[in-house]
């Protein structure tokens, strides 16, 4: 048995990141995968970077982790409003204050696509790691996003499974498109310290294969989305102490039971 972890979308979020590398390790993985986004919205991106490379974890480049590295503009995006479009620009103003020269120069070196295949005695399986999609490093593909267009943009690339990030919300979903051709897969792993979903827990990726050199059929690999209870209070009083807006405290906090 192989098990194999994806994470993605830590946004400087220390202790959701070490809440899920514990958790990744008592289920005693084998190999640890993550998609980018490392820096923004939380007050620790160096503490993040240096536990990513003390840990030598393969990472891809983000878009807010391409934003920093290459001192890009922030561009206003139209879904936020005024408030998050300020508090946006002054949590990225503070990864461009705070990050080390030496951790910029990790986030500039990072690939833009990782690929693992999976060889069985009778079929290979060949897995695309992208930030968002196989076009564009910030574009967002949801579970409802055209699955024509998808399994086109996954042909292209020659990849039997597609796994994602960027949008915090994590999917699953099987996309048998046209007759003849075999079923693909595409994943979002969510995102682990930035959570869109209803509950905002730490959420990664967790796939467990049979085996290599065996047989191919539907229980030789299994994916499943983990998600993980962290101190986020500690991570927004962390905000709060922070020059971070507290929008981002309270985005955190959104779904926390009321004392």
């Amino acid at each position: 048995m192989l098990k194999i972890a994806v994470i993605s979308d830590i946004h400087a979020n220390l202790p959701a990141l070490e809440a899920v590398l514990q958790d990744i390790e008592n289920r005693r993985v084998d190999q640890l995968f993550c998609l980018g986004d490392l820096v923004d919205f939380a007050p620790w991106p160096n503490e993040v970077i240096d536990l990513i490379r003390r840990n030598r974890i393969p990472t891809i480049m983000g878009n807010h982790d391409e934003r920093i590295a290459f001192d890009q503009p922030v561009i206003p995006l139209a879904k936020h409003g005024d408030s998050e479009t300020q508090a946006r620009i002054a949590a990225i103003a503070y990864t461009r204050q705070h990050i080390t020269p030496e951790n910029k120069s990790f986030l500039a070196s990072l690939p833009r696509q990782l690929r693992v295949e999976f060889t069985f005695a009778d079929a290979s399986l060949s897995v695309l790691l992208t930030h968002a999609s196989t076009r564009s490093i910030d574009e967002y593909i949801y579970e409802d996003h055209d699955s024509d267009e998808l399994a086109t943009m996954m042909d292209e690339q020659n990849a039997d499974v597609l796994i994602m990030g960027h949008t915090h919300q994590s999917y699953i979903r099987t996309i048998q498109n046209r007759p003849g051709f075999p079923a693909k897969t595409a994943i979002n792993c969510g995102s682990v310290g930035r959570s869109k979903e209803t509950l905002p827990l730490a959420t990664y990726l967790l796939i467990t294969t049979s085996g290599v050199q065996k047989r191919f059929d539907a229980d030789s690999i299994a994916y499943e989305l983990i998600q993980v209870d962290y101190p986020i209070g500690q991570t927004a009083d962390g905000i709060r102490r922070s020059a971070i807006p507290d929008f981002y405290a309270n985005f955190l906090e959104r779904a926390l039971p009321v004392d």
